[in-house]
């Protein structure tokens, strides 16, 4: 297989899941938002799960692309939800709910690949794109679940923690947003480093290890 063919191949199994992963990320987002007082994303015509209305197009196509070409964990990112914190009811405390929507989406997500996966392999089903997809899907939630949880704001994880520590901390910590996009870039670059490498990969595991306990008693049923 040449590597053009190679590259369509690894885009056609990895779009669906990408796009899904990468939109119902960000929805779930709105949608707690909405729950808490924030009808922002709503008013937008953000709270969907279409992928067209979320697509960024470096980080919902370009970048998940790259990463896998390069051999490190195909996470991206979307057009972000529009969040108007002021407007939650409680917005230090739900703020917290609101960042913690989107990995969870994810955990689910990559909980109904993994089932796919199985019941795929139940079925006696061997058709490759369709168990390929079925892995894609488990990686890619597993992948964007444990990088949005790093503890570092922008991401979500650096969210939770403002909003679980005390005021004058949150504040001092939430400051660190500002710088945002160097964050993100420098992850992406320690992404290659090996102490970085080995500590998401150790994160992803765990996340699929949680997807395989959580769907054990189907796998007994079936064994």
């Amino acid at each position: 297989m040449s590597d053009i063919d190679q590259i369509i191949r690894t885009v056609a199994v990895y779009a669906i899941p990408v796009l899904f992963a990468i939109s119902l990320h960000e929805a779930a987002h709105g949608y707690v938002a909405r729950y808490f007082g924030d009808n922002t994303a709503e008013r937008l015509g953000r709270l969907s799960p279409n992928p067209v209305r979320h697509i960024d197009p470096i980080g919902t196509i370009l970048l998940p692309l790259l990463l896998h070409l390069a051999s490190l964990p195909p996470f991206g990112y979307a057009k972000p939800v529009p969040v108007d914190y002021s407007r939650l009811r409680n917005p230090k405390k739900q703020m917290g709910f609101v960042a913690a929507a989107g990995p969870l989406a994810n955990f689910a997500m990559g909980v109904f690949w993994m089932l796919a996966f199985i019941l795929l392999g139940a079925m006696g089903v061997q058709e490759p794109f369709l168990i390929e997809m079925a892995r894609a899907g488990v990686l890619v939630n597993a992948a964007m679940c444990a990088f949005n949880l790093i503890p570092i704001p922008p991401l979500d994880g650096g969210r939770i923690v403002t909003a679980l520590l005390p005021n004058d901390l949150a504040n001092r910590f939430a400051s660190i947003e500002r710088l945002g996009p160097i964050i993100f870039i420098a992850l992406i670059v320690l992404l290659n480093t090996g102490p970085f490498r080995s500590f998401l990969s150790g994160l992803i595991y765990l996340v699929m290890s949680l997807f395989g306990l959580v769907l054990y008693p189907i796998t007994y049923l079936l064994s």
